[in-house]
């Protein structure tokens, strides 16, 4: 009897926080293979790092039921086609929270979230058109990429010359960022030059890219897509010996870009990094222990945004209603500890978007000086 009543003493303890009444799955579809692969882990580490926090801390209580959480993650290639079919694998196995961290997929997706069953969307992308759905069931994480356009093209402007080049990525998202920038440029009185756009989730060599880019004289090259393929992209334009400015999508994240000479970065403009950030300490010291290495505001966002789940379920009393969470996200946002908001998160607009001031940075001698942005909603 005594030898029976430490082994299951010792089973309960292994158990951890699985003393729970109720495990509720989240789900997840991105890229988790492929070039893009770098950026769908970085999102999905977020995701994680709240949960196993979450049930460390024995989880939370919704209308008397104690709750923890666990990640449904399902690759889709960064296709939308296959964002909509994990989407409907995910509800059918009564799944009603799945986060999607690429603008394809979610507007592919967004339709599908008040059909039967309903679920919460929490979008991973910077896409305006997102927000001008009107879709009552997405909470989106990042701010709107425009408010990037207009104070990035001034400053590059001013900085290098009135002539742009584009060797930007073609994803549905990248053909968004490339017309916007060109309008505004246009707008501000430069030059643009030909599309040298490439797939930077299957090209390997941009080299010819690149070339085709520089023939046309430019002051400035727009580049980006993931980080570790518009890395690639400005290493090959510096060692054609490119002197001019960068623009950097805000998919790119300068902390990743650690396989090319720091100095290559100098006269970008690009996305703030979130060790930046005053009120990232203590995030940024639990992800490099969890993962030894500095967290991205992919990780950064969908860990608040998994955070804020969480406590809506609490304060909406249910985890399978996604309509009542989704009311419940403003108060949950606010009542969030410093700890845990990082970007000093105001609220969630009546559109579903993540509220925070918008900050990012230009690059000079391996130093980030910081560009505040309109913050549009």
């Amino acid at each position: 009897m005594k030898r029976r009543a430490l082994v299951s003493l010792a089973l309960t303890l292994a158990a951890g926080p699985a003393f729970a009444d109720k495990v509720v799955n989240i789900g997840y579809s991105g890229p988790l293979s492929g070039g893009a692969a770098f950026y769908g882990k970085n999102v999905q580490s977020g995701i994680d790092l709240a949960i196993d926090e979450i049930n460390r801390a024995g989880g939370v209580t919704v209308n008397g039921e104690k709750v923890t959480f666990k990640l449904v993650a399902l690759d889709d290639r960064y296709l939308p086609n296959e964002t909509a079919t994990n989407v409907k694998r995910l509800t059918s196995q009564g799944i009603d929270v799945i986060f999607v961290p690429h603008a394809g997929g979610i507007l592919t997706v967004q339709p599908l979230t008040t059909r039967d069953p309903n679920f919460l969307l929490v979008a991973y992308s910077s896409e305006p058109k997102i927000l001008a759905a009107n879709n009552p069931l997405t909470f989106m994480l990042p701010p709107r990429y425009d408010n990037y356009i207009a104070p990035f093209v001034s400053t590059q402007m001013k900085a290098f010359g009135k002539r742009l080049g584009l060797v930007g990525t073609t994803t549905a998202y990248g053909k968004q960022w490339t017309d916007a920038i060109t309008e505004e440029w246009k707008k501000q009185g430069g030059t643009v030059g030909s599309n040298n756009g490439v797939d930077y989730n299957t090209t390997v060599d941009f080299s010819s890219a690149v070339t085709k880019a520089l023939a046309e004289k430019p002051d400035v090259l727009f580049v980006g897509g993931p980080s570790q393929p518009t890395a690639q992209v400005i290493k090959a334009a510096r060692e054609q010996g490119f002197k001019g400015g960068f623009i950097v999508m805000d998919q790119a994240k300068f902390e990743e870009m650690t396989n090319i000479p720091q100095s290559y970065l100098d006269g970008s403009v690009g996305v703030l990094p979130t060790v930046e950030y005053p009120g990232s300490q203590a995030f940024v010291a639990k992800y490099q222990r969890a993962y030894k290495k500095i967290p991205t505001s992919e990780a950064a966002l969908n860990y608040v945004g998994m955070q804020a789940v969480a406590r809506a379920m609490v304060l909406a009393g249910t985890t399978t209603d996604p309509v009542a969470i989704r009311a419940k996200l403003g108060q949950a946002v606010t009542s969030l500890p410093k700890s845990v908001s990082i970007y000093a998160v105001k609220g969630v607009t009546p559109a579903g978007h993540l509220d925070a001031d918008v900050i990012a940075a230009s690059v000079k001698g391996g130093k980030y000086t910081r560009l505040r942005l309109p913050n549009l909603k």
